[in-house]
């Protein structure tokens, strides 16, 4: 490449799959545009996805709030992945609730007053609401400074994420171990949440990925 040429950092239209995003790396401190920080989250996942301490490494003078909201986005996106893979055998009949081990039930937010729905809807209206929330202007007009009441909706949307890891891990495990072993995405979400004491421990309820033994819990319903 000749000295002095722009990289173009965009896959151009009918670009294959294997070449995807196949450009040289950035230094953080070059990337001077409003989504820079998703940029690096993106870059680090590509360089290793399962470099959890890489991936969760937030750059000197970065904004924390803005740092866990970029995140958050990213493993939005990426469990559209999951979902579409999910489609497959979780269907409204076989899966006709929300559940991960045969003692939680959840309930679905989406709805006017939180109630039952099969595990692919909940799956599909949690990441539609997630989104919607990620993508107000009321809430995060900005992508460089967010308020701390804004930060504070994260928490939600992080809890909802996990029941569709947990679903699929109690009742898709086939479907789940090939995603996971391809992306790390539950391993990373869940080192983020824990990292940042977004979720709390009682409600981690997914053994570790290189541990079969599951976590005992209560009976009970779950609301959104």
């Amino acid at each position: 490449m000749a000295e002095g040429t722009q990289i173009l950092r965009r896959n151009r239209p009918g670009s294959k799959a294997k070449d995807f995003c196949r450009w040289p790396d950035q230094p953080f401190e070059e990337m001077d545009n409003t989504l820079a920080v998703q940029q690096l989250i993106q870059q680090t996942i590509r360089r290793d996805p399962s470099n959890l301490e890489a991936i969760l490494k937030m750059p000197e003078a970065q904004e924390e709030g803005v740092w866990k909201y970029e995140h958050l986005r990213q493993f939005c996106m990426e469990l559209n992945g999951l979902t579409v893979r999910l489609q497959s055998e979780c269907k409204p009949n076989t899966c006709t609730q929300m559940t991960a081990t045969e003692q939680w039930i959840f309930l679905c937010a989406a709805h006017k007053t939180p109630k039952e729905c099969p595990a692919i809807d909940y799956t599909r209206h949690t990441l539609d609401g997630a989104a919607c929330l990620l993508n107000s202007n009321k809430y995060f007009p900005s992508r460089v400074s967010i308020r701390d009441s804004s930060v504070g909706k994260l928490g939600s949307v992080c809890r909802r994420v996990y029941r569709i890891f947990s679903h699929a891990y109690f009742h898709h495990r086939a479907i789940f171990d090939a995603f996971e072993k391809e992306t790390h995405l539950c391993k990373r979400f869940t080192y983020f949440v824990t990292k940042y004491s977004i979720i709390s421990k009682e409600i981690l309820i997914l053994p570790k990925l290189d541990d079969e033994v599951p976590i005992n819990q209560p009976v009970g319903e779950s609301e959104a």
